[in-house]
């Protein structure tokens, strides 16, 4: 009779340790999808300002219609790309097209000097520092995640429910695009 008590106890014990575990990869699996929510809210403030931009630069920059459009493809691309890779290619490039915007208003003294092109300059370069911080907190918790994933013992709950727990891919910036870019004037 102490031995059935002791292996139901047992059981008991292994059945809790596996359903906190498995909760716990629930909880980090949302927080991955929460912090990707939270980049994608400052990527959609990036993607919305640049309209605004580009329609500033153009009063000032006529004849400057390849980098204008350059800005509104990288832009387009970006909004429509899929899955962390793809995002991160995208607005790697609009990023590279938007420092060559910046660059075109070094010739347009005027332009440097309009009120609504500074406001977006300031506007755009708090929404980049708003964006490097939530791509830093979707790493972290991609990180945790994955730790949990992988760890012994939760790496059992994990592969037992392998179709919830899928690997996170974190948000890797190219090498290329490793200096944040330069809008000061």
């Amino acid at each position: 009779m102490v031995a059935v008590i002791v292996i139901l106890i047992v059981l008991v014990v292994i059945v809790i340790a596996l359903i906190v575990m498995y909760n716990n990869l629930v909880t980090l699996k949302n927080r991955v999808k929460n912090s990707w929510s939270q980049v994608d809210v400052q990527l959609q403030r990036r993607h919305d300002l640049i309209p605004n931009l580009v329609e500033t630069v153009k009063g000032y920059a006529t004849h400057e219609r390849g980098t204008l459009q350059a800005v509104v493809e990288a832009r387009n691309a970006a909004m429509s790309a899929k899955g962390t890779a793809d995002v991160a290619r995208a607005e790697n490039a609009l990023t590279d097209t938007l420092r060559q915007l910046f660059a075109l208003s070094e010739s347009y003294p005027d332009l440097k000097a309009n009120q609504n092109f500074v406001d977006l300059q300031e506007k755009l370069t708090d929404t980049e520092n708003k964006l490097s911080y939530a791509r830093m907190s979707y790493n972290d918790c991609v990180m945790a995640y994955d730790n949990a994933r992988e760890q012994f013992p939760s790496n059992v709950v994990a592969n037992m429910f392998s179709a919830n727990f899928t690997k996170a891919e974190p948000y890797d910036a190219p090498a290329e695009s490793e200096a944040a870019p330069q809008v000061k004037f």
